[in-house]
């Protein structure tokens, strides 16, 4: 049912959903960093008083990494500036 449902947003949305290849050591080492960073930088940088604090914490922290934390493997930029702001205009208006 869930796997329905998420198909049906995706297929909404327009969004394709690509699933990580198995034994692919390259993309299984990004999902793993990611998730790395994800505990290190949000999860438990510092004690939260509820669950419900932590999970608004988490929003604010995907925004900050998505646009505006540095990657080195993107030579110090964030990952929305690889975006085409063609594609949406709400890209190139964003600070």
């Amino acid at each position: 049912m869930l796997s329905r449902t998420f198909r049906g947003l995706c297929n909404h949305l327009g969004v394709k959903h690509v699933r990580t290849r198995t034994y692919t050591p390259r993309t299984i080492g990004k999902a793993e960093r990611f998730i790395q960073t994800t505990l290190r930088e949000w999860a438990y940088e510092r004690p939260f008083a509820t669950t419900a604090a932590r999970a608004v914490m988490l929003g604010r922290w995907l925004h900050r990494y998505k646009w505006h934390r540095p990657h080195t493997a993107l030579n110090g930029n964030a990952p929305m500036t690889r975006i085409n702001a063609g594609v949406l205009n709400l890209l190139g208006s964003h600070s």
